[in-house]
């Protein structure tokens, strides 16, 4: 939801934000010369790793305005490695601040709940950078002609959205009184005009009673359907979630026909019931709930509260009756408010740093593979060593082709196409069958065993190039 310069405000609390990490860089193949050295041996360093974007709960970001401004962001890739085991120097990272109390979300499911100052999540993590041949050299192949190539970013289009994170959440039609309210009880200056909507942004108070400090929410104004999307809907109640009181506050001095506080108590709870469908284990329909009769300074105002209180009081809900103008009863909900708060954050395990709800999986996605019969001779394999190999491998170098031959003859995937009835001239597939390398396999050719011959050449692969 954007507020935009129509509205006079400048806040985003949900957009599509689309990352990528920087590619590693490619690993150098080389050899040291000098005067009377002419083969002095590999001196290819690795190439540097890509960067990652990272996002950071950052207290003074308030809104997610910026990437609703920019919303694709990319860091760099790393640098090649080079001759004279120089490594090649790391990509930067591209850290995105972001408001507490961020949701990431990639289709329908939450990737990370980031609460707290300086909570941090790489939601794109950079490719590792090639090796060099001076780190693939072995007593074998003393001399390696090729290096790994540098793995590619990871991509990704996430939704961030914003639950404002309040102890004390304030619920109730527009014109209710919240905004000035919210005004009165801290030192927040929220916009306040007497018309309907007025605020169109969640507006956060810190409020101090004795020596409890906490924070206050004037959530946006409801109606009746909000629930299923009516007005502003879901765009304002999930700034409700993390709420652990709600407070309504009612309008006693509405001039608006059908309106009283009972009716619209019961129209505000009906929509807050119905929301909890998308809380799971956690329903506003739980939530200790207090009832604040507002505007009684109003002189018709405070005739209509007394005559309501009785009633609110005989569904065991706490009843104050305030006036956001003249402050009177303001000193004695806040302490009711402070003491709630308390008694919910006294029920809390210890806090934890971190908030993630989904980690990101290792770089090698595991050991293991799968090799799947498709009919007619040929084979798909999976699994993360596979693919990630076929990334490092640079095609045109029989050396490296040989080289990804052998790493795969040591996983296993020779003896397992064998297994599963490959034949000479099998079409074997890597990847996905959307997205997959193809290979013809000739079991003739022996894997796993170094092959003299020119660098960059090898004479296994004679006749199939």
């Amino acid at each position: 939801m954007a507020a935009g310069a129509g509205t006079g405000a400048q806040f985003v609390d949900r957009v599509v934000l689309h990352v990528a990490a920087g590619n590693g860089g490619n690993g150098c193949a080389s050899i040291h010369r000098e005067k009377f050295k002419p083969l002095g041996g590999p001196d290819g360093a690795n190439g540097g790793r890509g960067g990652s974007v990272v996002l950071v709960v950052d207290s003074n970001t308030a809104s997610l305005l910026e990437y609703h401004r920019r919303p694709h962001r990319k860091a760099a890739n790393g640098r090649p490695g080079q001759g004279g085991n120089r490594t090649g120097a790391d990509g930067a990272d591209v850290v995105l601040p972001v408001p507490d109390g961020t949701v990431v979300k990639e289709g329908d499911t939450v990737v990370a709940d980031l609460v707290g100052e300086g909570t941090r999540f790489v939601i794109a993590r950079g490719g590792q950078g090639g090796l060099g041949n001076a780190a693939l050299a072995t007593a074998k192949r003393k001399a390696p002609g090729f290096a790994l190539l540098g793995e590619p970013g990871e991509e990704r289009d996430v939704v961030l959205e914003l639950k404002s994170v309040a102890d004390v959440a304030l619920v109730g039609f527009p014109s209710a009184g919240k905004s000035s309210l919210i005004a009165a009880l801290s030192a927040a200056k929220p916009k306040i005009a007497d018309y309907p909507f007025t605020t169109l942004v969640p507006n956060l108070g810190v409020v101090s009673a004795g020596d409890i400090a906490f924070t206050v929410a004037d959530v946006p104004g409801l109606i009746e359907g909000a629930s299923e999307g009516r007005g502003l809907g879901h765009e304002f109640l999930r700034h409700i979630e993390r709420s652990s009181t709600l407070a309504h506050v009612l309008d006693c001095a509405t001039l608006e026909p059908g309106r009283d506080p009972v009716s619209d108590f019961e129209v505000i709870e009906r929509e807050l019931q119905a929301y909890d469908r998308v809380l799971g284990d956690r329903p506003l329909s739980d939530r200790p709930r207090i009832v604040v009769l507002n505007k009684v300074d109003v002189p018709d105002a405070r005739d209509l509260a007394e005559l309501v209180r009785p009633e609110f009081e005989a569904r065991g809900l706490k009843v104050f009756e305030v006036s956001a103008a003249s402050h009177e009863g303001l000193r004695e909900l806040s302490f009711a408010m402070a003491a709630m708060v308390e008694e919910y954050r006294a029920s809390l395990p210890p806090a934890e740093p971190t908030r993630i709800v989904i980690r990101p999986e290792p770089v090698d996605g595991g050991a293991e593979f799968e090799v799947k019969d498709l009919g007619d001779n040929t084979y798909l394999i999976t699994g993360g060593k596979p693919v990630r190999w076929l990334r490092q491998t640079d095609f045109a170098n029989e050396e490296a082709v040989g080289y990804l031959a052998d790493r795969l003859a040591r996983l296993g995937v020779e003896n397992a196409l064998t297994e599963a009835g490959a034949s000479a001239g099998a079409t074997v597939l890597i990847g996905t069958p959307d997205d997959s390398v193809v290979f013809d396999w000739e079991p003739e050719i022996v894997a796993g065993e170094v092959a003299a011959g020119p660098r960059g050449t090898d004479r296994r692969l004679d006749g199939y190039s």
